[in-house]
């Protein structure tokens, strides 16, 4: 029998770029998560309103939006490195910002200032994928590609564990001026980090494209491939749906009775159960039953997601968390080796941005509808509701994308 080459037998891990890529998306999404945990407890604590919870969600996604294919397309044509580190110092600018509305410094029990923080971040937030992903290609080789996701969602799951953890802690025990400095500090580190990687960086080959031309070519890619479309819409109405861990702090407060370290403990117990399936999945990458097993495991986030809203106990709620943050970690490993597998290079930029309208948009969009539908059902109903209409959404899925059904990994 012939011998695997040494490149696919080697661990990702060992490619010192990696390591390093790897360190800024690590230091990016702790800062982030401590923001988006300080800022959910800040609103909450200021009004007391669900819906002020949905619309922090609505005030990162719209110009995250606005902004992703644009954010794209420049990160196809201009030096991704530098355009990360100017991310950074914009999540950076964010978390001063919020940190001085913590202090009292501006406008003192005012909620227009932490929204208008968020907005900042939704603009930036936009350029922090497409530049992990265009430099991921650059950084491994291409038999790497189907291990490479499986462990670059372990390192930005681990950022979802600590992140929430950590900024619940640091509300709880130092207050939020403390926490949203220490994400000031995180993002700053990750910029750092970016900037002292050494990969190159050549030139988009040919002349410029004009930019809605080339984000057209983009969209026409994206929407022409059955496989990649059916993963991204299936997680965006899934998530949005079931996005009852915006509403978190409500539940924390009204049902389960904990304090801002229950709210840590529940915002990371998704990405705890991720980690161990991207653990398990950097190991045994799946073959042929991807497309079944991808199905499953969004259906299986629905029957969690309703669980969660029917459970009256802290610790068994944190337990449906954690088997959702499971399921969603097969799905996540499974849309990135897609969209690593079937992607051009000179495209990987404005790919991973319509990925990022699907997929990260999700989750703000989801916080938006969930805090709306608190406000007109309560909180338990709206909750089991999106369970229910995310199995639904699974369904329709399997039976309009029979091509996804029957994934095969290996013949990509």
């Amino acid at each position: 029998m012939e011998a695997a080459p040494e490149s696919l037998l080697r661990s990702p891990l060992r490619e010192g770029s990696f390591r390093i890529l790897l360190g800024y998306r690590l230091f990016a999404i702790l800062s982030y998560q401590i923001v988006a945990v300080t800022v959910g407890w800040h609103v909450y604590e200021l009004t007391r309103d669900t819906f002020a919870l949905g619309l922090v969600g609505l005030a990162e996604v719209l110009p995250y939006i606005g902004m992703a294919l644009f954010a794209g397309y420049l990160v196809d044509h201009l030096p991704k490195r530098r355009l990360g580190a100017l991310a950074t110092a914009g999540l950076c600018a964010t978390a001063v910002l919020l940190m001085l509305v913590a202090a009292g410094r501006i406008a003192p029990g005012a909620t227009w200032p932490i929204y208008a923080a968020i907005v900042l971040t939704g603009l930036v937030r936009a350029f922090l994928t497409p530049v992990y992903t265009a430099l991921f290609a650059r950084v491994l080789p291409r038999a790497q590609f189907a291990r490479g996701p499986s462990i670059g969602s372990v390192a930005f799951q681990i950022g979802l564990v600590c992140g929430p953890a950590l900024g619940g802690l640091l509300v709880g025990l130092a207050g939020k001026t403390v926490a949203y400095g220490v994400a000031a500090a995180l993002a700053l580190a990750s910029g750092a980090v970016l900037l002292a990687l050494r990969v190159e960086e050549p030139p988009a080959a040919g002349p410029r494209a004009p930019v809605f031309a080339s984000i057209g070519e983009g969209l026409r890619f994206v929407f022409g491939n059955q496989v990649m479309l059916g993963a991204q819409a299936l997680d965006l109405f899934a998530v949005l749906f079931g996005g009852a861990i915006s509403l978190a702090p409500a539940f924390i407060h009204e049902i389960l009775h904990y304090g801002p370290e229950g709210l840590g403990i529940l915002r990371a117990a998704p990405a705890l159960g991720a980690v161990v399936v991207g653990l398990v999945l950097a190991r045994h990458t799946p073959g042929r039953n991807a497309g079944r097993l991808l199905l499953w495991a969004v259906a299986g986030f629905g029957l969690c997601i309703i669980g969660f809203g029917l459970s009256r106990h802290f610790w068994l709620s944190a337990f449906f968390l954690l088997l959702s943050g499971v399921c969603d970690g097969v799905s996540v490993v499974l849309r990135s080796t897609i969209m690593q597998l079937v992607t051009p290079d000179g495209m990987r930029g404005r790919v991973a941005s319509i990925n990022g309208i699907f997929i990260g948009s999700s989750n703000e969009l989801g916080a938006f509808y969930a805090g709306s539908m608190a406000r007109l059902l309560g909180l338990v109903p709206a909750v089991v509701l999106g369970g229910c209409v995310t199995l639904g959404v699974v369904a329709t899925t399997a039976v309009k994308a029979p091509k996804l059904r029957r994934l095969d990994l290996r013949k990509l």
